[in-house]
């Protein structure tokens, strides 16, 4: 059986992560009990010519973000170049320093430094982001960085709940108000400098890398650096979709609350709070439905979600009846709010299932020397995107159209946005079809799936049962696999189409066409030059009577000349039956359903073996022992 891991919870229990999670815990609610007591503390207690209440959101907001774009790629160089977690904690050095600022600004009631003060606590979290993303992946295995993002991403989010919610109560004392705020922010940078101490060793992936010190040609370089490879880019592109999708929700919350649903400041924060609590529980969702792997799969379901509850979201609040405002209680009286705040609520929860495989996916492939650099590549774009929206949004809200139908809009364009993306990384929605197949009509157990590298060459090796079978292992394995696949597989609908998006190798019996076999296996030994795996079903084609068949010598001429790529038996058990197989006299996928929903079958993965020791029998042997 394959080693049990413990839940993501179970991270909180390790140093290795604890310390590390409170830190950018604390750090985040910080951030929200700063910008919102000073955002409320400008738009209500004070009145000042030069910052009128209407513009103040606006300025704190472009303040805290401006440097993301301009310092981003200096960040993700400092997080290459320097032990990591060392580099948090002067970090967090620096985040007391800049709330003893703040703590004077807001006793001194001094605008001008607390404006400041956003400034600067915009750029602790620059230096912070590449860091934090670039450490995970040093400290947790491939098992553990989607639910360690996952964690992560929820903590963020309840931080920045707890905070807006703690600095709207504390800055609304009478009298003392600002000075409670001030208080809290120091207290929390103190902790959260606490909490870094004990953040483990991280050490340098690049420590001879020489600082580029200019912001706008290091940004450029990180971005060409991040296209290098596609598939990372494309999922940045992805990131920073969310967060303009995001942005155009959370920045429309309070008007959205006073004129659309005629409720009290109060409702606005009741909005933010079940946006969070989706975030939230769909960040922890990711870990269960991906069965602790990077699971991209998950990335086409949550766009799907976010269309559809955006969509409805603009249905549920057309036409509600003007009112006096509503107060929490007698808002959540009237029956149609609750469309409302399930609409938000699901339509949050499936942006956390899009975006969590996503940070995952970047961490895990881009390169650990390179990490932290394509991070900063994130932020920028992230910024650059939110940025954006908030322009864009703005121009659709002076053109006339409502705040729902700006939300239909986005639901709308992020379904394109979707379609895009999945076609031109057809990775995701592959990953997406082996999701389903392994989900809902299948039960899928994996034994032993530690066994397949998440890093460097090899060659699989597997029994070939059924019409699904390279899907099924697509699902078990962390990363892409190439399968040398029989020509005329490409033929049928639907699944030669899959095939050919999966970059799938065709090949035809040496003597039919000798040069599709050879062109196949040149094809094959240049992607495991490139570190990939190949997976290859060495008895030449689907059983047509369930029994394992002879394998064939395809497997040798692959592995030749290359001692070092391990070869890993595979074992396909209890397929033979089912819909894919060819259980109707030769036939397959006659009887839709045939053996039911959720029936079970397996993938039992054995240990590697050298090339040395290979030979057909032996690896048929091996199959024919995993499947006893």
């Amino acid at each position: 059986m394959s080693q049990e891991h413990p839940n993501q919870f179970a991270l909180l229990g390790q140093r290795r992560f604890a310390p590390f999670f409170w830190t950018q815990f604390l750090g985040a609610a910080n951030d929200n009990v700063f910008k919102f007591a000073f955002t409320l503390m400008v738009t209500y207690q004070l009145q000042l010519d030069w910052l009128p209440p209407s513009m103040a959101g606006l300025v704190i907001g472009a303040l805290f973000i401006l440097p993301y774009v301009l310092f981003s790629a200096t960040s993700g160089q400092l997080a290459d170049k320097h032990d990591k977690a060392r580099l948090m904690q002067l970090v967090k050095s620096l985040e007391i320093a800049i709330m003893a600022i703040a703590a004077w600004g807001f006793y001194a009631a001094n605008v001008p430094a607390l404006l400041g003060c956003v400034f600067l606590m915009g750029l602790h979290s620059t230096l912070f982001g590449p860091v934090k993303y670039a450490y995970m992946p040093q400290q947790l295995s491939e098992r553990e960085l989607t639910g360690g993002n996952g964690m992560v991403e929820m903590g963020t989010f309840v931080a920045i709940l707890l905070g807006q919610l703690a600095g709207g109560i504390l800055v609304d004392t009478p009298i003392v108000g600002p000075e409670n705020v001030a208080r809290a922010c120091l207290a929390l940078a103190i902790l959260g400098r606490i909490a870094s101490q004990y953040i483990p060793a991280s050490p340098s992936t690049d420590p001879n890398l020489v600082i580029n010190w200019n912001p706008f040609t290091e940004t450029w370089r990180n971005l060409k650096l991040a296209h290098e490879g596609l598939a990372v880019f494309r999922s940045l592109l992805g990131i920073s979709w969310m967060w303009f999708f995001g942005a155009v929700f959370l920045s429309n919350f309070p008007a959205f609350a006073k004129e659309v649903l005629h409720g009290s400041p109060q409702v606005a924060s009741l909005l933010l709070a079940v946006f969070s609590i989706g975030i939230g529980i769909g960040s922890l969702l990711c870990e269960m439905l991906s069965k602790r792997h990077v699971e991209i799969g998950l990335v086409p379901l949550g766009a799907l979600g976010m269309s559809i509850f955006a969509i409805d979201l603009y249905f549920a609040s057309t036409g509600l009846p003007a009112s006096a405002p509503y107060t929490v209680s007698a808002f959540l009286a009237v029956h149609a709010h609750w469309r409302v705040l399930a609409d938000l609520t699901l339509l949050a929860l499936f942006a956390g299932l899009y975006s969590v495989p996503m940070y995952a996916l970047i961490q895990l492939r881009a390169q650990p020397t390179h990490r932290a650099r394509i991070i900063a590549a994130n932020n920028i774009l992230n910024a650059l995107f939110m940025i954006a929206s908030s322009v864009i949004a703005g121009a659709l809200l002076g053109a006339g159209l409502t705040i729902p139908q700006v939300f239909l809009a986005v639901g709308l364009a992020n379904a394109v946005v979707g379609i895009y993306i999945f076609l031109i990384v057809p990775e995701y929605l592959l990953r997406f079809a082996a999701f389903v197949l392994t989900r809902l009509i299948y039960r899928f157990r994996i034994v032993h799936d530690e066994r397949i590298p998440t890093t460097g060459p090899a060659v699989l090796v597997c029994n070939h049962v059924s019409f699904v079978d390279a899907v099924l292992l697509m699902a078990a394995s962390p990363r892409p696999i190439r399968f040398l696949m029989d020509h005329q597989i490409f033929k049928i609908p639907v699944l030669g189409w899959m095939f050919k998006l999966a970059k799938a190798i065709p090949i035809a019996p040496a003597k039919a066409d000798p040069a599709t076999y050879e062109a196949a296996f040149a094809a094959a030994r240049a992607v495991l030059a490139d570190g990939e795996m190949v997976c290859i079903f060495p008895e030449g084609g689907i059983t047509r009577d369930g029994e394992l068949q002879p394998f064939k010598g395809g497997v040798m001429k692959l592995i030749d000349g290359l001692p070092d790529v391990p070869v890993i038996p595979m074992a396909l058990g209890n397929l033979w039956g089912s819909f894919f197989s060819r259980v109707e006299g030769g036939k397959a996928m006659v009887k839709p359903l045939r053996r039911g929903l959720w029936s079970p079958i397996s993938l039992t993965v054995d240990a590697p073996m050298k090339p040395a020791d290979v030979t057909p029998d032996v690896l048929r042997a091996r199959v024919a022992g995993l499947l006893a």
